[in-house]
């Protein structure tokens, strides 16, 4: 079996991301990866992750998920997915605990904006959804509207006011959860003073 034969098939046992200690396990040695890069036949995902290159099927979505999994889509990212926001986001933004070692979170094939969430308030509004046909954990509406309020500073003016309105607008929309949320993440009165007004009038 040929080398490239080994990596397609250390590859597809992986999920189609690999890391460097599977291929070793496999007779394929670091240095022999980083030749493989450099001829184009693999890209490095983020420090000792590997993947085929040029392999559309490989999106950001599946490296989200594969690499991830115990992030959760929050802000500019989720706002995008709700429509709340018409901006296409230059960088993924995901909620870890605060306990998330940071040196993982540096990935090579695309931005990543991480927002670090204490344990208590970690799972408030965690659900799932399907992007590009990929099953990611993201925080629901609620969550991410009271997160807008949360950063407030960290967001520009447009995007604060599309974001409310579009919500406000939203047939989807769970003003139960939204009080809820609020309360525990000591947000309330600044939510319902002006949510509160734009619904009642």
């Amino acid at each position: 079996m040929s080398k490239i034969d080994i990596i397609k098939n250390t590859l597809a046992a992986h999920d189609g991301i690999a890391k460097a200690a599977d291929f070793k396990n496999n007779g394929i040695m670091n240095y022999e990866l980083s030749q493989f890069c450099s001829n184009g036949i693999l890209t490095r995902v983020k420090h000792g992750y590997y993947q085929l290159s040029n392999q559309s099927e490989y999106s950001e979505e599946k490296i989200v998920s594969r690499l991830f999994s115990d992030g959760i889509i929050c802000m500019d990212s989720a706002l995008f997915h709700y429509g709340y926001s018409d901006r296409t986001p230059l960088e993924w933004t995901i909620a870890f605990k605060r306990t998330v070692s940071r040196s993982r979170l540096k990935v090579d094939v695309f931005n990543l904006k991480p927002y670090f969430i204490q344990e208590k308030l970690f799972l408030l509004g965690k659900q799932e959804t399907t992007v590009n046909g990929v099953l990611l954990t993201i925080y629901d509406r609620e969550r991410t509207i009271c997160d807008c309020f949360k950063y407030r500073t960290k967001i520009d003016s447009e995007m604060f006011n599309k974001a409310i309105n579009a919500y406000v607008a939203d047939d989807k929309k769970n003003l139960g959860n939204l009080a809820k949320y609020a309360k525990e993440m000591r947000l309330f009165n600044k939510v319902n003073d002006l949510i509160g007004v734009m619904i009642n009038g």
